[in-house]
């Protein structure tokens, strides 16, 4: 397989991380009227589709570690599943934050429940793996606890302006993010020590807990809406344009993407998890740009929620800053 031998190609597969975790959800954007609990059954399949591609290609390259494949047989079941239980963790909360995406828009949905993610997943990576200037790396985190704090505030400015939103999307996006926050430990516990699974195999059993979690959760949501929006059956499902299954399954090939770049930068043994997450989760900033900019998600805003969503990009890519240099202070 291949793996970064310098730190210079790290943190260009966790930009490439941080790139693909942002922009995934746009995919949702190209569906109009398709409802998050049917765009979610193309997603799932677009992650195998993703995991097997890099799988085959970067997973079975080079002369560092095992081949996708044998990676997966040598690995210890316990590993594997530590695997699937991070998947269903991510599956959990990757529902809750499409919901909020749907609600509340992406400017809104990534930075706060991703925003939070970042800040629980990578204190639990560090207390798992201690690698970095702590200074730094919690110094940043505390700044994109900042940025957080400025889009809610500009979101409940921009709501109450325009007379729209209950809060309902920035409860959905608080949960969400406490539980993507927990995903990301387990799944790095699983690629580390004897019996560990490699970076690219790591990702099938992390797609497969996803399904399983999402056979049964997503069943329940397309009954019980958690959006607020009505029900809705797979007879919608299959109604559907066949462009927007192809947008659900091109998102979770992007997705998938991103996690495998991410999977592999925390391998690096100049890296670690806590930075390589850290650095992945800038996704909220990539996601804020294009929910700002592109998809025009705060028309019209007033003064004081241009003020606050400008601290809130400069808190983010300071913070962002600080974590990428963290390790550069032990090399």
């Amino acid at each position: 397989m291949y793996l970064p031998d310098t730190y210079l190609l790290a943190l260009l597969f966790m930009i490439g991380s941080m790139l693909c975790w942002g922009s995934w959800a746009n995919s949702m954007k190209l569906c109009p009227g398709y409802r998050f609990q049917l765009f979610y059954w193309d997603y799932v399949g677009g992650l195998f589709v993703g995991v097997a591609v890099w799988g085959f290609t970067f997973g079975s390259l080079g002369s560092t570690g095992q081949t996708f494949l044998d990676g997966l047989r040598s690995a210890h079941a316990s590993a594997i599943w530590e695997a699937i239980a991070s998947g269903m963790l991510f599956n959990l909360a990757n529902i809750l934050l499409v919901a909020a995406i749907e609600v509340a828009g992406m400017a809104v949905a990534f930075p706060v429940g991703i925003g939070l993610a970042l800040v629980l997943g990578a204190a639990g990576s560090y207390l798992f793996s201690p690698q970095g200037d702590p200074w730094l790396l919690f110094g940043g985190i505390a700044l994109v606890m900042t940025a957080i704090v400025c889009d809610a505030l500009a979101y409940r400015e921009h709501a109450a302006a325009s007379r729209q939103g209950n809060g309902r999307g920035i409860v959905l996006s608080l949960v969400s993010g406490a539980l993507m926050g927990s995903f990301y430990p387990v799944v790095s516990k699983a690629m580390t020590g004897p019996g560990a699974l490699s970076p690219y195999a790591a990702a099938l059993p992390f797609a497969t807990g996803v399904a399983l979690c999402a056979l049964p959760l997503n069943f329940i949501f397309m009954r019980h809406p958690i959006d607020g929006g009505a029900r809705t059956s797979m007879q919608d499902y299959k109604s559907a344009p066949a462009r927007w299954h192809w947008a659900g399954i091109l998102g979770g090939a992007i997705w998938a993407s991103g996690a495998i770049f991410n999977f592999v930068a925390s391998q690096v043994h100049f890296v670690g998890p806590a930075i390589s997450y850290s650095i992945g989760q800038g996704a909220t900033m990539v996601s804020a740009c294009w929910g700002v900019f592109i998809w025009h998600e705060f028309r019209s805003p007033s003064a004081r929620t241009r003020m606050l969503l400008f601290w809130m990009f400069v808190c983010f890519l300071a913070g962002l800053t600080a974590i990428a240099a963290a390790p550069l202070v032990r090399l």
